[in-house]
């Protein structure tokens, strides 16, 4: 097998973005394309020249593809994900993999019996600014976590999740702002700082007409005694993501992308107990960490999952890890709605029982505009 010939399971959204990045990628071949809407389906398979399928079990079942990305509505993602592997193939799955950690440890366990390689597409993992911050701290240059925080405020007015009836419920995305818009900067945060061991949080729907929460925000405490801070909204303009890693002996701190790095001189449990002066504090110096050129964005992550399954290439991103955002998010929404501190990993049954009863209360939307249209801000 020199190339991957590679299906793309829902194509109304995000997966006619990635039937576009295909010609990127030398190690692919798009080889089908399915659908749910027989239309959209039919449209996007003439315009590329491969067959198309109404049916997902069709496209993976035709034999004419060795793996798939699953870009369906996320609730999905688990059930594609999983026959894929029942019938020998590799699986790689748009964010988030899940909305259940049950669900999660499902698709992760499914892969590993199938022997199939499983990735999710955090491209994020490929920015320049992100892995010279992960380097920094896998380096030791900040030394033992201190201190964590992230701010991930985006912008998403009511036609947006006026646009399917799926958008926005319990029962058709599980959650809002924690399981749509901010899994790419709670995989990040997990990437750089590791992930938290209790959570005490507050969700809350602020501004839109919808009944899953568009803020979220958490106080974090880490196995060393680190504590932390997350804020996640889709209700501010102009956007921002920022995160802060501070440590005994220096400080991450990454702004809208770009990567500051210092050092304390010397570490402040040195100077906190060597100091004579009163008023004395210790310096700081600017670091510098250089990281192997690599091309960024989506292209990247699905040319790294083809040669994962050529080569056996590392994943930039494996399934073991995708579940990361999945655990944080569950964390929040459970203790949000519980009222009460949550430890990490998520109870599985507990979690369960808390989507069962959200979605049990959720309502039939009132307006549905019916579109499907890929972000056009989105950098590929």
């Amino acid at each position: 097998m020199d190339k991957v010939r590679l299906g793309i399971i829902g194509v109304g959204g995000m997966g006619s973005a990635h039937a576009k990045m295909m010609a990127e990628v030398e190690e692919v071949q798009l080889s089908a394309v399915a659908d749910i809407d027989p239309d959209v389906a039919k449209q996007v398979g003439e315009q590329y020249g491969v067959p198309f399928f109404a049916d997902y079990r069709q496209c993976i079942d035709s034999g004419l593809v060795d793996a798939v990305i699953v870009a369906t509505p996320h609730p999905a993602h688990p059930e594609v994900a999983e026959y894929a592997f029942s019938k020998g193939l590799h699986v790689l799955t748009e964010k988030p993999m899940a909305i259940n950690p049950v669900e999660a440890d499902r698709m992760i366990e499914a892969a590993k019996r199938a022997g199939k390689v499983f990735a999710v597409m955090f491209q994020m993992r490929t920015e320049r600014p992100y892995r010279i911050a992960r380097k920094a701290i896998q380096d030791g240059i900040i030394g033992e976590l201190m201190r964590t925080e992230m701010v991930a405020a985006y912008y998403r007015n009511q036609a947006y999740y006026d646009s399917a009836e799926w958008r926005a419920t319990w029962v058709g995305e599980g959650g809002g702002v924690l399981v749509n818009q901010a899994p790419h900067a709670l995989d990040m945060f997990c990437w750089l700082a590791g992930l938290p061991s209790k959570v005490t949080a507050s969700t809350r729907t602020r501004l839109h007409e919808i009944e899953v929460e568009d803020e979220a925000f958490a106080v974090l405490e880490y196995a060393n005694g680190a504590h932390g801070y997350l804020y996640t909204t889709t209700n501010e303009a102009p956007g921002t993501t920022r995160f802060e890693i501070a440590g005994d002996k220096g400080k991450v701190v990454i702004d809208n992308g770009q990567v500051t790095i210092r050092r304390v001189v010397p570490p402040i449990r040195e100077f906190t107990f060597s100091a004579t002066d009163m008023w004395a504090g210790p310096k700081t110096e600017p670091v510098e960490v250089d990281v192997e050129e690599m091309p960024a964005g989506h292209a990247q992550i699905t040319r790294n999952f083809a040669r994962a399954i050529l080569y056996g290439e590392p994943l930039l991103s494996p399934g073991e890890e995708g579940i990361w955002c999945v655990e944080l998010a569950s964390g929040i929404i459970l203790s949000s709605k519980r009222a009460k501190t949550v430890s990490l990993p998520v109870d599985r049954v507990e979690y369960d029982t808390l989507l069962k009863e959200l979605r049990a209360s959720s309502q039939p939307k009132r307006r549905v505009l019916g579109q499907r249209v890929s972000d056009p801000n989105i950098v590929r």
